[in-house]
């Protein structure tokens, strides 16, 4: 049996077949289209073509796409909601979608404050409004609302509440209505939880689309006995259902698979990884096989949010950045390019734009093109170029790292060619043979993941017993992804003290992680 790997980027879409021994049977790379499925079936297509593989042998196929992070910054697919707070009289004094964008907020078609929430500790603030709640989901559901966002306070300690409001709307609107609870989606922090929220039930209908469109794409081609995955931001997999609940999770998809891609590739476990593409390249860490999660609020097309993340930093240089020289003899490559245009525009393609990927060629670190016509750039000129592109990567791999000490590094993507092989602040560098699809093939070969959050007294419970019953709870999450039992290991456990809280209480997390059913 084989597995079908395919990761949509901004300028590429890349598509790998790997076999029942984890190894590259095939792989492909095609333009990225402004529809994105064409892209994929296009992928799809050449990826079979080449293998020569029977379509009935490949038992899972997964896709990591940009489909919600683009929904989100293009304002496009978004679906109408309804937004209702929990935690009145104490949260009035700020409504939801206090600080978003006038055409984002269009998205709420109406919002309510009722009573409930809780306190830090658990304690209830205010008895749950059922009567409210009841008369706000009849209005929604007689404007024909069919995705409801549901938040609530400290409802990561407790979530009762919300709980019973997400019951209480189905009765009210019907099982088909889409609930999105915030418990289940962001951290601590009322209105950064509520926002991401608010954008998990806003994609419901995008999630619809690339999850139905994917499967078809995949019917299509004959492509009938695999069961369909999508990638999300911590570097595992989950099912289409899953998907379709929570979408938000496939934001910043790209970048993981990439990591997870570049991990298995190099057989490194702690490392950091550089991914450059055609238009952008993506920095992240490798902690114990994993993406190491970002630890503070990230902004997604101007709204705050506090649900997992993957901590990379993005900077604009690719294969197909525009090289430049000034006036006063400086030089300077991006941060615009010429992206999926390259094979048209680029010197080396008999194109008039000079861009990294004509560097590259020049210098001799690449050989691809005709490199009769980018003799004519001189050595000084494409020197600096390098010095350039070379001192943006350095500098970010400097923000990447939390110590003095040089690091292990892995080059990947189908850009990685502008880059020399040695590097500031890089104890080695590896440059991994299927490094250009590590994305697709980080899709491919991905587990699936469970993660538990919760505030615990270890007064109350003692640390043991609190770290087994979460560790217990994270396993389980990853069983209802998708995750063989017997395969689930725990990756990653966190207490955090909270000072301001009291007696002695703590931010447990736990992350589980198990093979694909």
């Amino acid at each position: 049996m084989y597995k079908l790997g395919i990761d949509v980027g901004g300028t590429n879409t890349d598509a790998v077949l790997i076999d029942e021994d984890l190894r590259v049977a095939a792989s492909v790379k095609q333009h990225t289209t402004k529809d994105v499925y064409t892209g994929i079936l296009a992928a799809v297509r050449a990826v079979l073509k080449e293998s020569g593989v029977d379509r009935s042998q490949i038992g899972q196929a997964m896709l990591g796409t940009t489909q919600c992070t683009n929904a989100i910054v293009e304002r496009k697919g978004l679906a109408s909601i309804g937004i209702l707070r929990i935690g009145a009289p104490a949260s009035l004094g700020i409504p939801p979608m206090v600080d978003w964008a006038e055409d984002l907020k269009a998205i709420a078609v109406d919002t309510a404050m009722v009573g409930g929430g809780f306190e830090y500790d658990g304690k209830e603030l205010a008895p749950f409004d059922a009567g409210a709640a009841r008369t706000f989901f009849l209005g929604l559901k007689e404007k024909g609302v069919k995705s409801i966002a549901v938040s609530c306070v400290f409802s990561t300690v407790r979530n009762d509440h919300e709980l019973e409001a997400a019951k209480l709307c189905k009765e009210v609107m019907g099982a088909d209505v889409h609930v999105s609870i915030s418990s289940e989606i962001g951290s601590m922090g009322l209105i950064e939880r509520e926002n991401a929220t608010i954008l998990n039930a806003a994609l419901y209908h995008v999630a619809e689309s690339f999850t139905e469109g994917f499967a078809r794409s995949l019917a299509d081609e004959g492509v009938t006995n695999a069961d369909i995955y999508l990638s999300q931001n911590d570097g595992t997999l989950m099912t289409m259902e899953y998907a379709r609940r929570y979408p938000i999770l496939t934001i910043a998809c790209g970048p993981t698979n990439s990591i997870r891609g570049a991990c298995y590739l190099s057989q490194l476990k702690n490392a950091v990884v550089v991914d450059v593409g055609g238009t952008t390249t993506d920095l992240g860490v490798i902690q114990n096989g994993f993406p190491r999660e970002s630890g503070v609020a990230v902004t997604i097309g101007g709204v705050r949010t506090n649900f997992r993340m993957p901590d990379v930093i993005s900077i604009g240089l690719g294969g197909g950045s525009i090289v430049r020289e000034h006036e006063d003899g400086r030089v300077t490559v991006g941060p615009d390019s010429v992206g999926f245009q390259i094979t048209d525009k680029a010197l080396v393609f008999g194109g008039g734009v000079c861009t990294a990927t004509d560097i590259a060629v020049r210098l001799g670190l690449a050989d691809l093109g005709d490199k009769a016509k980018v003799a004519h750039l001189s050595e000084t000129f494409a020197r600096k170029a390098l010095e350039a592109l070379t001192e943006l990567v350095e500098d970010s791999i400097d923000a990447m790292k939390v110590s003095s000490e040089d690091v292990d590094l892995i080059l990947v993507g189908g850009g990685s060619i502008i880059l020399p092989e040695k590097l500031a602040g890089a104890r080695t560098v590896a440059k991994p043979e299927a490094g250009g699809v590590a994305n697709a093939i980080g899709s491919a070969v991905s587990k699936v993941s469970g993660n538990y959050e919760k505030l615990v007294d270890y007064l109350v419970t003692p640390r043991e017993k609190a770290l087994e019953e979460a560790k217990a709870e994270a396993a389980e999450l990853a069983v209802e992804a998708g995750a063989v039992r017997e395969t689930v290991e725990i990756i990653d456990v966190e207490d955090v003290p909270l000072q301001y809280y009291p007696g002695n209480t703590n931010r447990v997390r736990v992350k589980a992680a198990g093979d694909l059913k």
